[in-house]
């Protein structure tokens, strides 16, 4: 492999670990449905950087089908959010639940856009089915990577980091941000959970 090649694949592996971590913080959030789509949005964010790193036209509204496709079932996420509304022990089971299924997720999703970009195919290339298939075996994988971070409590101001960079958000969409402060501010905040 070449020097270029694994600067890429690091590239993009820290572009994931960081989206599951966002992620995990997004599932903690104690809204039901708010949690699911913050972290919606931050796994077509993570597919929009990995296109940038891999030079693959990104479009957003194939991401967003492709994310979707991929992902398919969102009712495990959805049940995990729903857990949210019962109260006090709702909040309880259905958080750490998320946070797990939000991690697992996103790591899921990220591998198998990696797998595609990493074979020099873009978007257009990608077969539904097969990433499914692999988004099965990638998911797997991130629940136990999702439970060793949650374990270690990497995970714990992971709420507190969403809400700041959920403010950083903002700030952006007022104009008071440049896409590149925003950008910087946001790496700043996830390098602090690494």
């Amino acid at each position: 492999m070449s020097e270029e090649k694994k600067n890429l694949t690091k590239l993009a592996n820290q572009v994931i670990n960081n989206h599951v971590l966002w992620a995990m913080g997004a599932g903690a959030v104690p809204v039901p449905i708010l949690d699911i789509a913050a972290v919606t949005m931050i796994q077509i964010d993570m597919l929009k950087q990995l296109c940038a790193n891999y030079d693959v036209p990104y479009n957003e509204s194939q991401g967003k089908s492709i994310v979707t496709a991929i992902s398919g079932s969102v009712l495990a996420r959805f049940a995990a959010s729903a857990i949210k509304g019962i109260p006090i022990i709702g909040s309880a089971i259905g958080g750490v639940s998320m946070v797990i299924l939000s991690g697992a997720s996103t790591y899921g999703i990220g591998k198998v856009f990696l797998n595609y970009f990493e074979m020099g195919q873009g978007l257009e290339d990608i077969d539904v089915e097969e990433g499914k298939k692999k988004y099965e075996e990638e998911f797997e994988k991130g629940k136990e990577y999702a439970v060793t971070l949650h374990k270690e409590g990497k995970s714990s101001n992971q709420a507190e980091v969403f809400k700041k960079l959920d403010k950083l958000k903002k700030l952006k969409d007022a104009g008071v941000l440049t896409d590149d402060e925003f950008n910087s501010k946001k790496e700043e905040l996830l390098s602090k959970v690494n």
